[in-house]
């Protein structure tokens, strides 16, 4: 079983840092019908924003973490409509780079009977440009989380090394003899998305697997985990991704199991309405690691991940709206859950 480093708490990360949550990756103009009925069918689309990394820093905002979104856009529109909407969530974008050669990506959404489609148009985007110069960012290093995702590793073979860069190439887990650490937690949420990997002609199982093995908090779907690599029991997949200290595997309806220092903690979903599930993995990172740095116990980690899942779910938004007082629904730090 992985096994925690010490000091995995809310104290993780630089004593003094200026930020709780540094989250990077690639966000697009979101062009979606106002109702449930079919794009194809649609006289008029409604015009949002949406990428994974920057939905979990509107969550943390929303709870009232000191949340920044690092990335690249094009010099257009959406990019100043994404830079605009993020900053008027709370969202610090100070260190976002605009590229005046590179687009902004897009993507659509389709809703349908059983299930909601997407389709993207990233390829060669802004943020797809981005490389290992980017880990070099101050922002990077003066945060208690830096919080990643397998989307990023698929979007280009620089994006590849960038990630790589920051998880794979960083710098040994060190500490004081109270187990302060001295350098962030790394986060790494898998988010396998086939068809970009098929874009890149790329296979996703090992590069993913290495990113997670690295990380020191992994989320992973059973699901994708079972498509990566062939492993469906959350047991057997928190041994695969040994020795990340901390994994936490979501199954859908049916719950999330956190493994930490030989400990397992399982916490059923709740029941509730389901609108549109796109955004609702971020949503749940968001939950989990405002958790993290409240320094909650696991159980009540995983249900602030339920909670901020469910606010997602009930809406056809990616990202949560969350009030700021809406961790305290669940208790204390001390809470026992």
């Amino acid at each position: 079983m992985p096994q925690s480093p010490a000091g995995l708490r809310a104290a993780a990360g630089p004593e003094h840092a200026s930020l709780d949550v540094v989250c990077l990756g690639e966000t697009m103009a979101v062009l979606a019908p106002p109702d449930a009925l079919p794009l194809a069918d649609q006289p008029t689309l409604r015009l949002s924003i949406g990428g994974a990394e920057s939905n979990v820093a509107c969550g943390l905002a929303a709870l009232g973490h000191r949340a920044a979104w690092l990335s690249r856009v094009g010099d257009d529109p959406f990019g100043q409509r994404i830079l605009t909407e993020l900053a008027s969530r709370g969202v610090e974008v100070s260190a976002v780079g605009t590229d005046p050669l590179h687009p902004t990506g897009v993507y659509f959404k389709d809703p349908g009977p059983d299930a909601t489609r997407t389709h993207y148009y990233r390829r060669g985007s802004a943020a797809s440009h981005m490389g290992p110069e980017v880990a070099r960012a101050p922002e990077l290093h003066d945060t208690r989380i830096v919080h990643l995702s397998g989307i990023t590793a698929a979007l280009s073979d620089s994006c590849a090394r960038l990630l790589e860069e920051i998880v794979v190439g960083r710098t040994p887990w060190t500490g004081d003899v109270s187990g302060t650490p001295t350098r962030p937690i790394v986060s790494f949420d898998v988010n396998h998305r086939p068809a970009l990997w098929r874009d890149r002609g790329a296979d996703a199982a090992q590069p993913l697997l290495d990113l997670a093995r690295a990380a020191d908090i992994v989320f992973v779907g059973r699901d994708e985990a079972e498509a990566l690599w062939h492993t469906a029991r959350p047991d057997e997949i928190a041994a695969l991704l040994a020795p990340a200290p901390l994994v936490v595997v979501k199954d859908a309806e049916h719950g999330a199991t956190s493994y930490s220092a030989g400990s397992r903690t399982f916490a059923p979903t709740p029941p509730v309405e389901v609108v549109e599930p796109v955004g609702a993995g971020d949503a749940f990172a968001a939950g989990y690691l405002s958790g993290v740095l409240h320094d909650r116990d696991e159980m009540t980690r995983l249900r602030l991940g339920h909670l901020t899942a469910a606010a997602v779910l009930r809406s056809r938004d990616d990202v949560p709206v969350l009030e700021r007082d809406f961790a305290a629904t669940v208790g204390g730090p001390s809470s026992p859950g």
